[in-house]
């Protein structure tokens, strides 16, 4: 083989043949089918050393969407290099039961306030993440854990102003798409925006919050400092509010390149 080429494999040698430098000539000579097989090897081979040589490029084009979801923003700004490979080369996701727990688990907060007010705005698309897409949630068994951990939080008894509400906003030429699990409106007319975590962690990226937060004083007018957010692990029944959330400006650059939210939590409860 050619220097830097991946080595051929020999073709087996028939039943017998004998081995060694003096064998006669033809006597290993390949049967038609082994023929076959040898060639079907090369042609894996050079498929894969061509996906290696790709693979190690050192320069790859690749254009951001016109539009993403906030879980996709969250992980451009978690991890730039991995979300922009898995835009150049996107694998099929395999099913999620638990995530199909996790939207049941929306859908029964929501039937507990079934008088609500349609969203405020229609904004979903197939290309929209669905609510309880990012949950784990195990079985009917966890499902109802869950529900009775969720009746024992402090906004069990609250009614939300709006729930499961589509928002949007633009950022840097980008539109970004999400799902609001809640809003809350206070007696003095400012909003808290509140995102149920059904997970075991307590782990979750404030860079969401800060998404909806934006998005929903946008929507409606609403001065920035007049919306907070927070995060509601149901499990525990700690709400977790993030402080310092990026608004326009820092979350333009963070979609531009500039990583992180600079942003400390504070837990309550």
């Amino acid at each position: 083989p050619r220097a830097g080429d991946p080595a051929r494999l020999p073709g087996p040698r028939r039943s017998g043949a004998p081995a060694g430098p003096h064998q006669p000539e033809g006597a290993n000579a390949p049967t038609p089918e082994e023929a076959r097989a040898i060639a079907s090897w090369d042609r894996d081979l050079d498929a894969l050393e061509g996906e290696l040589r790709r693979a190690r490029a050192a320069v790859r084009e690749v254009e951001l969407p016109s539009a993403l979801s906030a879980s996709q923003l969250m992980r451009l700004a978690a991890d730039e290099q991995g979300f922009v490979r898995d835009l150049a080369r996107p694998m099929p996701r395999p099913p999620q039961p638990a995530a199909r727990q996790g939207t049941r688990f929306h859908a029964w907060v929501e039937s507990r306030f079934d008088e609500l007010p349609l969203p405020l705005l229609d904004l979903l698309d197939p290309a929209t993440e669905l609510p309880g897409s990012d949950q784990e949630v195990a079985d009917e068994a966890d499902l109802d854990a869950l529900k009775a951990a969720f009746e024992r939080s402090e906004y069990a008894e609250r009614t939300p102003y709006r729930m499961e509400a589509p928002v949007q906003l633009t950022l840097a030429g980008r539109v970004i798409r999400g799902r609001i699990d809640a809003v809350y409106k206070n007696p003095d007319g400012s909003y808290e925006v509140v995102d149920w975590k059904t997970g075991r962690t307590t782990q979750a990226d404030p860079l969401q919050l800060a998404v909806y937060r934006l998005a929903w004083a946008e929507a409606t007018g609403t001065p920035l400092d007049r919306v907070s957010a927070a995060f509601l692990h149901v499990r525990s029944g700690r709400v977790i509010r993030p402080r310092d959330l990026p608004g326009r400006a820092r979350l333009e650059r963070i979609l531009q390149g500039e990583t992180g939210t600079d942003g400390d939590a504070q837990a309550d409860g």
